[in-house]
């Protein structure tokens, strides 16, 4: 069954798949439990594109499993997966107490950021069921001994297996009584008096209540960007910033912040409210400008990531041209910031329309493409 799924609708290329070692290695590691329990005891977090959803419900007959995915677009994988092999038997949560509430056994797949794993350890200690097993897998190249050490801060057992196929797996049980567990943290939030700002940020936000490199260059310009401006999209927003600081130079403007990650929707919503302005961002969990209409907005600020996952793929930077082409009026702009070296500027040229360069130094290039 395994070999049948797909990535679709996320991106699919030769070097990217949809089911990876550590996949199967989870399911392994924890088909003894998973015998043993009923599908409403089980939940699965961070499954890329269903394996470890559909891998655990095909298996062992289970039904009313609990997923939380933080990518949109492996959500809905998950669910094209689950349509075309007719399959069911799971239902979606954000990452909030009801998805592990009484779960006696949890799926993991282990996020890269540690900030992010701390913040679905506690989660999971403080609503599971007090006999809950996690088990936690990912590829060795991606772990680090560090996992051990946030996964004990919230668990007394935790224990490595041996590695497999480049894979390996952490297992956590018995939750630490609350007293000797940290005090939950999520979101932290963090001023940033240079810019007169406040970042709100959950444990899997990129660059948590920091500002990455990247925005504060974009940020460089914002006096320059079109001041008559009524409406705006900030595609892939991430903890709010641009967004947030856009809306605040120029009284105005409404916009809209859209990203795929739930931690980055989550963060930004709250980012906005502590800097009073609810009434002005509307922050929207969205493959790229999904939910805004064509021909529809004066302006559009990015920051495309290069990554997906661990795999370098410019794919994703191309589809959100895309949707800034699709969104602009005619005559309105994008302003995006994007790493050097990747020389975006002739598919700019290409997809939105004539671009200059606004500022480029070694790491970072700002333009501004005119639709």
């Amino acid at each position: 069954m395994l070999a049948d799924l797909r990535r679709y609708p996320d991106l699919e290329a030769p070097n990217l798949h949809a089911v990876d070692a550590s996949d199967r290695l989870i399911l392994d590691e924890a088909a003894p439990t998973l015998e043993a329990t009923a599908g409403s005891d089980v939940v699965v977090i961070g499954d890329h594109h269903g394996a470890l959803t559909l891998g655990a419900i095909a298996r062992h007959g289970l039904s009313g499993v609990r997923t939380h995915q933080d990518r949109l677009l492996g959500e809905r994988a998950l669910h094209a997966n689950a349509v075309r092999l007719g399959l069911d038997g799971f239902t979606s949560h954000g990452l909030a107490p009801e998805l592990v509430a009484g779960a006696r056994v949890v799926l993991l797949q282990l996020p890269r950021s540690l900030d992010a794993l701390d913040e679905i350890a506690g989660l999971i200690a403080e609503h599971a069921n007090p006999e809950v097993v996690v088990v936690a897998g990912g590829r060795v190249k991606h772990m680090t001994t560090a996992m051990n050490d946030v996964l004990g801060r919230h668990f007394a057992t935790v224990q490595a297996h041996l590695a497999r196929q480049k894979s390996r797996v952490l297992v956590a049980s018995q939750p630490r009584p609350a007293a000797e567990r940290p005090a939950p943290r999520w979101p932290e939030q963090k001023e940033h008096p240079d810019l007169g700002i406040t970042v709100c940020a959950h444990g899997g936000a990129f660059a948590g209540t920091g500002i990455d490199i990247g925005t504060r260059a974009l940020l460089a310009h914002l006096d320059a960007m079109p001041a008559d401006a009524a409406s705006a999209v900030d595609l892939g927003c991430g903890t709010g910033v641009l967004a947030v600081l856009l809306a605040r130079a120029h009284d105005g403007l409404t916009v809209t912040a859209t990203d795929e990650s739930a931690a980055a929707v989550a963060s930004a919503r709250a980012t906005v409210a502590a800097n009073g302005l609810e009434g002005r961002v509307v922050v929207v969990r969205a493959d790229g400008a999904d939910p805004v209409e064509d021909a529809s907005v004066d302006l559009v600020l990015l920051n495309p990531p290069f990554h997906l996952g661990a795999a370098v793929h410019s794919g994703v930077a191309r589809t959100l041209f895309e949707d800034a082409a699709r969104v602009l009026r005619p005559g309105g702009e994008l302003w995006a910031v994007w790493n050097s070296h990747l020389r975006y500027r002739p598919t700019l040229e290409r997809v939105v329309g004539p671009t200059r360069q606004v500022s480029r130094d070694p790491k970072f290039t700002v333009t501004v493409s005119t639709r």
